[in-house]
């Protein structure tokens, strides 16, 4: 116990400790995050109302980010797979930093969940036990298992081998190994299981298709690492660790493999909506060609597809992906153009037009705008506050007092 406490006061002293720059980019996140809770506090106070959503559109950007990140959660697997799996110790290096991403991206999917709530307040009925959790009828609840289940397994793992090597010892793999293999199987079940979560409203005729879950795990697989990759360029810039190019390589091309599979996806989607439309194709018309004279998506969706053929191209050409700059446009372009076609692509086209025919656009409102930035600059905080504990025990340089 007292070993548990010295690491933890010592983890604390470490988060600290830390240059000014260290310091300017925990302001600004912190800045961020408290305009985000503001805007946040607005909205519990008043409702929903402040917001773009409606009875005809009860999901939009929150849900959308929610989407988005649980992708990221799971691609952590891209590292864990090769790194345990086929003992590349290069990658195997980098896996903490992955499970803190995980960590992150998790936690701000639990938040975009909360603030989407009305009542924030009922989430206790989700709480196995306590509430009327509804297990396992309810998709809604295996979200819930496989979210919390991830979390505390990407928080486990580092947490065992991180303290073992804070005790100069080194971590008993026969401990930990069985996790980390369960945890890639979780990884694949967080996405598959939300994927089913929309799939399964067989009343929205978009959401309603077999390869939903498919594109869900390529499209995470694409994004995922392109956002890891980002963020090891970043560590290996301004902290000690170094990033051997070989993992950047590797990762670059799982993102070049996934991306063509999720387009591959798309093209099968697109192909089966439009060759012999039916009356089920409204939501997939509104989204790419506009329906009665109401088109706010179509730019994005066509610049998201725009953005993914780009990096597609950028990202399967050798020469180019071993450039960084065009390597790194090509990432952020992945990111940008996943988090579209996944996001905002994904939630409206379920809701417009209704069951009863009405066209309802959504455009998210400041205060949403607001909070999603909010919970975005947090989940940046919280990995950098775990990286920066975490790089210096990998490094050996903090250690228990006495070895």
């Amino acid at each position: 116990m007292a070993i548990l406490v010295e690491f933890l006061l010592d983890a604390v002293r470490q988060m600290l400790r830390g240059p000014r720059l260290y310091w300017l980019w925990l302001a600004g996140l912190s800045l961020i995050s408290g305009v985000g809770l503001l805007a946040y506090v607005g909205q519990l106070r008043h409702g929903l109302i402040v917001t773009g959503l409606s009875d005809q559109v009860s999901w939009g950007a929150y849900i959308a980010n929610f989407a988005f990140l649980v992708g990221v959660a799971a691609a952590a697997v891209m590292l864990v797979i090769p790194g345990y799996i086929f003992h590349r110790t290069d990658i195997k290096r980098m896996v903490l930093i992955g499970e803190g991403i995980a960590v992150a991206a998790v936690t701000m999917c639990i938040m975009f969940v909360t603030v989407d709530l009305g009542r924030p307040d009922r989430m206790w009925h989700m709480i196995p036990l306590l509430g009327r959790f509804n297990f396992p009828y309810s998709l809604l609840a295996w979200d819930v298992l496989v979210l919390f289940g991830y979390l505390l397994l990407n928080l486990f793992i580092p947490f065992y081998i991180l303290l073992t090597r804070y005790n100069g010892k080194e971590p008993n793999a026969r401990a930990y190994f069985p996790w980390v293999v369960l945890s890639i199987f979780w990884a694949i079940s967080i996405h598959t299981v939300t994927a089913f979560l929309f799939s399964s409203n067989v009343g929205r005729e978009f959401w309603h298709t077999a390869v939903l879950g498919p594109r869900f795990l390529a499209s995470a697989f694409s994004s995922g690492p392109a956002l890891i990759i980002l963020g090891l360029q970043a560590i290996d810039k301004v902290t000690e660790m170094k990033v051997e190019q070989k993992v950047i390589d590797t990762l670059s091309l799982v993102v070049a493999i996934a991306l063509q599979i999720n387009l591959f996806l798309l093209g099968a989607e697109l192909f089966t909506e439009f060759y012999f439309p039916t009356e089920h194709i409204a939501g997939a018309t509104f989204l790419f060609m506009g329906l009665h004279g109401y088109n706010t998506l179509v730019p994005w969706i066509w610049g998201a597809i725009t953005l993914n053929v780009t990096a597609v191209t950028v990202l399967t050409i050798h020469p180019l992906r071993q450039r960084t700059l065009y390597r790194n446009i090509a990432l952020c372009m992945v990111i940008v153009g996943v988090w579209i076609e996944k996001g905002m692509g994904l939630i409206i086209p379920g809701f417009v037009p209704t069951p009863i025919g009405e066209v309802f656009e959504y455009i998210p409102s400041m205060t949403e705008v607001l909070v999603s930035l909010g919970i975005w600059a947090f989940g940046f905080l919280l990995f950098t506050l775990l990286a920066k504990v975490a790089i210096p025990i990998e490094l050996g340089q903090l250690k228990r007092k006495g070895l």
